[in-house]
């Protein structure tokens, strides 16, 4: 039979697969164990299973694209911007003026219970229309992937066909993924979403006018079941391939997959069958569209069978030991690590390098330089406004007022998306919620100003805390830490800085750890490298590091530690603690070339002097936020024109 895969098609389409189908949010139960009836709370991820299977493909690096309805809300808002951070191409999300996206709610009872509920009912994808896409669209990809429920209306099933028509004429591979679920077919009662299985004559027979559409179907045992007519997979993979040339892939769960590219066998192992790997399930939900995802990545690509079988085997196994679907879709790095080491790695979900790459693999927004306004101060704004005989609470109208200094530095530098803030939660809070969604970096303060030993500003429940701060806050922790300091002070610190990033960890917050030498202590050009590697060795590996400005020499060790122990760390960023502005240029200078320093965080220099003078009442609210505006727009120009010292070396 003649190989189905389309790595012979010509390399210059555009898209390299085309996912038409559902796309929702999924809402999980956070507590495992628990009745979807006593959950208290949940989770929010993309899902839908032609979502997951965009999201999880971009993930392993293919050029995907996703075709469906959204609602115009919230919702579906949500779909869009989290398939295109993922970059998925959703020029053909189309948005519906009169259905709501799809929702679902889900639980993990235990290893053989999932309770859902689908809230489907007149849902924006089902109203998915020819007038969607054309057929430039459809042949702009190397294949379309279809996934059975929208087949299960006249309306679905006709768009869902003349899709199929245009991919055919244009030389584009056919995918179906059965993705059966009676619920969605009107089989079971509404409230019933976790029965997988229920045979159906009219369901069957509707399915087998299909198969013979497609170059590749894929399917668990069960849903050949439903194709095929028989609870006999053998016998239901054979009255598939009566009326079907596609190559088939069989899931076969923990027993992993078998392809069959002609006759079927007389044993599911005769086919090209690869075993499975073995993980304690903690969630099989979105388990099939993970394997759809692994397995396309190799069959679009041309791989052999056995190698796109043992992606689809790992990234289901990743998947069910995770919480949620699309969030737990491992990326290609993860991925290759995890197939190189599955044998040493029973539960994906305890290791901690996997774990980490997840972490750091999967960031949607990148930042290669990063100007941060930082005025998260709060003991020294207090003492600037008892000095001049300010109230206290001025404060949180003054940092208001810096933000909007900061807004127009940004646009007068056109940072676009370069630009950020550190605020407080003390005086900030106000403008934190004006700026979160922006796009932005924020970075947020837990330390106890001033405190060494380290403690934290909302005591030991920090991980607690971090449940109320938005996803995209970053954390920042200060540290007055020095690798000399004495062994018990050193430890209480590096136990409270590996609280936090556990806490981080667990709530999927980026990290930022700032260490300042304290005042008094002996640094040299390897203090601060040495720093670093000290919080690596005790498995501390931090999103960001805030730094005071070192030397040239200091940057050199500072890099290397970086690069060698953290190669996917974002960078530093270099702090300012109130020095002149030469002194700050200069700073910027020595950092001129180093890869890892990506901008800077500065504070008082920036507005320390005019928000003492407008707390004083000698500024007005609009000279405050010109003069603030300046000031940053001359830091970010010193940023922009640095330039590495000259010195004796390099002039030789």
């Amino acid at each position: 039979m003649p190989d189905t895969s389309p790595h012979s098609d010509v390399q210059s389409r555009a898209l390299d697969l085309i996912v038409l189908g559902r796309a929702a949010v999924d809402f999980y139960g956070q507590q495992v164990g628990a009745r979807l009836e006593d959950e208290t709370s949940m989770a929010k991820y993309l899902g839908g299973s032609s979502g997951n299977i965009a999201f999880g493909t971009a993930r392993q690096g293919l050029k995907s694209a996703m075709l469906t309805r959204v609602g115009n809300e919230h919702m579906g808002r949500s779909v869009r911007e989290t398939l295109s951070r993922a970059g998925v191409d959703v020029s053909h999300v189309v948005t519906d003026p009169e259905r709501l996206t799809a929702l679902v709610i889900l639980g993990i009872k235990d290893q053989e219970t999932f309770p859902l509920i689908f809230y489907r009912e007149n849902c924006a994808d089902m109203a998915i229309s020819t007038e969607d896409f054309d057929a430039d669209f459809i042949q702009s990809a190397r294949a379309l992937v279809i996934t059975g429920t929208h087949f299960s209306t006249e309306q679905v099933n006709r768009v869902s066909r003349q899709a199929i028509e245009y991919a055919r004429a244009g030389g584009v591979r056919t995918v179906l993924d059965i993705d059966y679920r009676p619920v969605l077919w009107g089989l079971t009662t509404r409230g019933d979403g976790e029965t997988r299985f229920i045979s159906s004559e009219s369901v069957t027979a509707h399915l087998q006018s299909i198969v013979p559409l497609f170059d590749l179907i894929v399917g668990t045992e069960e849903e050949f079941h439903i194709a095929g007519g028989s609870t006999d997979t053998l016998e239901a993979l054979r009255n598939v391939r009566r009326v079907s040339d596609a190559v088939l892939v069989c899931k076969r769960g923990p027993l992993g997959c078998s392809v069959f590219t002609g006759n079927i066998p007389d044993d599911l192992d005769d086919g090209i069958t690869v075993k499975g790997v073995r993980v304690d399930v903690l969630n099989v939900l979105g388990a099939g569209d993970a394997f759809m995802s692994g397995f396309l990545r190799g069959w679009i690509r041309g791989e052999s069978y056995e190698q796109c079988c043992r992606y689809g085997n790992a990234c289901g196994a990743l998947v069910v030991s995770r919480h949620g679907c699309a969030p737990a879709m491992p990326t290609a790095e993860e991925l290759d690590y995890y197939i190189a080491h599955a044998e040493h790695i029973p539960r994906p979900d305890k290791n901690t390098h996997l774990n980490y790459l997840h972490r750091v693999t999967t960031r949607d927004v990148e930042w290669p330089e990063l100007c941060v306004l930082a005025f998260d101060h709060r003991i020294q704004l207090a003492n600037m406004a008892r000095e001049v005989g300010a109230a206290e609470e001025r404060i949180e109208e003054l940092k208001q007022l810096i933000l909007q200094g900061a807004f127009k530095g940004a646009a007068e530098m056109g940072l676009n998306g370069n630009a950020g803030i550190l605020a407080d939660t003390t005086y900030g809070q106000a403008t934190l919620n004006e700026l979160t969604g922006r796009g932005w970096w924020i970075g947020r303060p837990v330390e106890q100003p001033g405190s060494r030993p380290l403690r934290f500003e909302y005591g030991n429940n920090i991980g607690q805390q971090l449940t109320s701060w938005p996803r995209e806050h970053v954390v920042k922790c200060l540290v007055f830490y020095h690798p000399d300091d004495s062994i018990d002070l050193r430890l209480d610190q590096e136990r409270k800085v590996a609280d936090m990033y556990e806490a981080c960890i667990n709530s999927g917050h980026e990290f930022l750890l700032e260490v300042i030498p304290p005042a008094g202590s002996s640094v040299d050009d390897q203090t601060l490298a040495r720093a670093l590697t000290r919080f690596y060795n005790i498995g501390i590996y931090p999103d960001w590091w805030k730094l005071p400005s070192p030397s040239r020499a200091a940057w050199q060790h500072i890099e290397s530690v970086i690069n060698q122990r953290a190669p996917h760390c974002r960078g530093v960023v270099l702090l300012g603690l109130d020095a002149p502005e030469e002194e700050l240029r200069d700073g910027f200078n020595q950092a001129a070339g180093i890869e890892v320093c990506k901008g800077f965080a500065v504070g008082r220099t920036i507005f320390g002097k005019p928000s003492r003078q407008w707390l004083a009442g000698e500024l007005n609210d609009q000279q405050l936020v010109d003069v603030i505006a300046g000031n940053y727009v001359r830091m970010i120009r010193y940023w922009r024109e640095r330039k590495a010292p000259v010195t004796a070396q390099s002039v030789a």
